[in-house]
């Protein structure tokens, strides 16, 4: 549309002539994004973008769509004859307009995101396991046919439910779409990170622009199936995610940029694709004609005459072994770049950087790869020092030495998580007593004191038309369900209970919507598994630095533990202000100890790593 028609000096004649035009950045304003998207589905029954509303100028809409045409065709309506229609009506049925804006406008008033409190249904998992299975596409994994998104957190859910239940068939729908998305060309083969989407079933042909919360996500996801599989294949392509953010992410003051686009000279994947004369050019015809063989480089093309590369035909174990074909790859690399790179989006977003702060302290402790952390405590001081007031308040981005719009929902939920996973990482307390901040002035800001849960913009922010409130997971979990498994981790972490009652009210509100649509809110399934499953509590109390104490930290990070929480006792008595369920829990005679407890019940102390995996192992089984 911006090609076709807001560049067109036709459209644009009509725009200057009788519209006030306004254009929203629906990632620095997620909120407005969020409630006239709500307008549109319910006038059209659908939504999606680009998104194009028709208001009146008190903000109520009247009409609105999606993509439209410069002019009409193939049925569609095109925009210049809906400006001249609009204009028309505007000067002679003005009335009729805003009677239609204000009828709508008082219906969504009355439709609220929640409601009144409600019971979650005993079988709500399984049926969002159910109904997981239902859309599976077994072929090539995934739950739809084409566009065919990752959806992390459907994949999240599933590994917590193959943890409770056993059910191999749900770690069998993991580990077939990881696989199958890391062989499509949706990852970049060459330069690493995973793009948007893909437009067909076998995930080959991606929307090729890349953005910084699937890559954040998908390094969690991969990390965590390493974990509870074992398998280097997955600790490999989640390195190699990190590797791409890290290079091509990150910003010079150590903020995370939050995408790159698809385009480069105005083309589609022109960045990205190959032909093999290319290849021979840069490898010379015998490596050419090995790598274009494992990476379906052929002379037909897959994508408009060029190929994108792809592992779908190969051995991947044995690309895995080929270090020739990593020169290879490396020599590709460097001769991609330089060509003209897509245009990088440098806008720091506190609820993105949120999300690969928690990635990187994660793979960080996981993989035990001190660089990750070294990057994600960087952008933590970034977004400390730059999107954060004097008085606390967040604000939600960043670009060009200017910080501006208040904090939603996401920013605090998402970069809460951060700081929980940045405490379990490196133990430093300060991290946990910022979580507990964030979680105070979230409830504080963001509360909803009648119907429970919380709003998307907060008490304090710009008065708009609706004050929204999601419990549904689209691209990204929902803050509603980022702020319920963060709850839920800081009451295990602290022993507190102080926001039990919270999270309680919370899924009360989301339940009508966790009952009749599990499949849309997975990551709110996963924190109600948290919640309401035993919690398993771990203290290990030692020095850092003790080898035997590492070790125990080590055995922990290695070992796949979704609902543990696990506390360092360094003798110092500052944790125990902030958890006091570690109280008795310290060293005994000079020797570090490990304490496992689960449910209330804690198990003797363990004093050696192995020790502790057996209890850990144990525990882990209910």
């Amino acid at each position: 549309m911006e090609k076709e028609s807001f560049e067109d000096p036709e459209v644009a004649e009509i725009l200057n002539r009788s519209f006030v035009s306004v254009k929203v950045d629906r990632e620095e304003r997620p909120d407005i994004d969020s409630i006239y998207m709500a307008y549109c589905q319910a006038m059209t029954g659908s939504g999606g973008w680009p998104l194009s509303i028709f208001m009146t100028p008190d903000r109520k809409p009247f009409f609105s769509g999606s993509y439209f045409p410069k002019h009409s065709r193939f049925g569609r309506p095109g925009l210049a004859e809906i400006l001249l229609e609009i204009e028309r009506l505007w000067n002679t049925d003005r009335n009729r307009l805003e009677e239609a804006s204000s009828k709508l406008h008082g219906e969504m008033a009355k439709i609220k995101q929640g409601g009144t409190q409600g019971e979650v249904k005993g079988d709500v998992v399984q049926s969002a396991f159910r109904m997981l299975k239902e859309h599976y596409e077994s072929n090539f994994g995934g739950f739809s046919e084409r566009p065919k998104f990752p959806a992390p957190h459907n994949l999240l859910f599933l590994m917590r439910y193959f943890h409770v239940n056993g059910d191999a068939e749900a770690l069998d729908m993991v580990e077939n779409t990881i696989t199958s998305m890391y062989r499509g060309g949706i990852f970049d083969h060459i330069g690493f990170g995973f793009s948007r989407y893909s437009t067909d079933p076998m995930w080959l042909v991606p929307h090729f622009e890349k953005m910084l919360y699937d890559n954040a996500l998908l390094a969690i996801v991969y990390t965590e199936a390493f974990q509870l599989t074992g398998r280097e294949l997955f600790r490999e392509i989640a390195q190699k995610v990190l590797e791409y953010v890290l290079r091509d992410m990150k910003g010079a003051d150590g903020g995370f940029c939050s995408a790159e686009d698809a385009d480069t000279e105005g083309e589609e994947g022109r960045f990205y694709i190959w032909n093999r004369e290319e290849m021979s050019a840069i490898l010379g015809e015998e490596d050419a004609g090995i790598f274009s063989e494992y990476y379906g480089i052929t002379p037909a093309g897959n994508f408009e005459g060029k190929s994108i590369p792809n592992l779908l035909k190969a051995d991947l174990e044995m690309a895995r072994r080929n270090p020739k074909l990593e020169e290879m790859r490396q020599k590709l690399f460097e001769a991609r770049e330089k060509r003209v790179r897509p245009f990088r989006d440098d806008k720091v977003l506190t609820a993105w950087n949120g999300l690969m702060i928690a990635a990187l302290f994660f793979a960080g402790r996981v993989f035990r790869e001190s660089k990750y952390e070294e990057a994600a405590e960087e952008a933590a001081n970034f977004l400390s020092s730059r999107l954060k007031r004097e008085d606390g308040r967040l604000l939600a981005r960043y670009r060009d030495g200017e910080a501006s719009n208040l904090g939603l929902l996401d920013d605090y939920a998402f970069l809460t998580w951060g700081m929980l996973e940045a405490y379990e990482a490196t133990f430093e307390i300060s991290y946990l007593e910022e979580a507990i901040r964030l979680t105070d002035s979230m409830i504080e800001i963001f509360w909803d004191e009648g119907d429970k849960g919380f709003f998307m913009t907060g008490s304090d922010g710009e008065e708009l038309i609706l004050r929204p409130k999601e419990f549904y997971d689209g691209a990204l979990p929902s803050g509603n369900s980022a702020a319920a498994m963060n709850m839920a981790r800081l009451d295990r972490l602290t022993g507190s209970g102080r926001y039990e009652g919270y999270i309680g009210r919370l899924f009360g509100s989301a339940s009508a919507v966790m009952n009749s649509s599990p499949f849309a809110c997975t990551y709110l399934m996963s924190a109600y598994t948290v919640y309401s499953n035993p919690a398993l509590e771990i203290t290990i109390a030692g020095q850092r630095g003790d080898p035997v104490a590492e070790d125990m930290i080590r055995a922990f990070s290695e070992s796949y533990q979704p609902f543990a929480s696990v506390l360092f006792n360094d003798g110092s008595g500052r944790i125990e202000e902030v958890a006091p369920r570690v109280q008795g829990q310290s060293r005994k005679a000079g020797r570090a100890a490990a304490y496992v407890c689960r449910n209330f019940s804690c198990s003797p102390p363990a004093f050696d790593p192995e020790q502790l995996r057996k209890l850990i192992s144990l525990e882990s089984n209910p």
